[in-house]
């Protein structure tokens, strides 16, 4: 299994989560952006630039992912191509995307787009990153990288 991160809006704690993790168990992580980006020395961890452009970085992740590869996004439409795949989907509060919930997810995604798009005024986004998401995450992660060494 590889781990595939859309790093340009993954926040930095869930991306060192994953660099320690990556060491731990010896896990391949590739960090696909359209931004240079610094990562730490390791065999397990690298960095992949893509070109500038609308969904380049997610498109990239999609045609390098196999099943049972792990991707970090928070970006339901790739979540949504990743699960197609056979792929696993986490997003950087430790919520796992599944056949049984991405569709609701994408459901709802397009609501709130077409509700901005005819000019609507929808809720700020959301909400920080706290201390329970970052837990959440890791134990999600944990759980998912012992479920595929056994």
């Amino acid at each position: 299994m590889k781990i595939w991160v859309d790093a340009d809006a993954c926040p930095v704690v869930i991306k060192q989560i994953l660099f320690r993790a990556a060491k731990r168990t010896e896990t391949a992580v590739t960090l696909v952006a359209n931004h240079a980006m610094s990562t730490p020395p390791s065999p397990f961890v690298s960095f992949l630039r893509v070109s500038s452009g609308f969904d380049v970085a997610d498109n990239e992740i999609v045609k390098r992912t196999e099943p049972g590869d792990l991707v970090i996004t928070a970006d339901i439409p790739l979540a949504a191509e990743i699960i197609e795949k056979g792929g696993l989907a986490l997003n950087p509060r430790g919520q796992l995307y599944t056949r049984d919930n991405i569709k609701e997810r994408l459901e709802t995604r397009d609501f709130m787009e077409s509700m901005r798009s005819s000019g609507m005024e929808v809720g700020g986004g959301p909400a920080p990153l706290n201390q329970k998401d970052r837990q959440d995450f890791a134990n999600n992660l944990d759980k998912i990288l012992m479920q595929k060494r056994s």
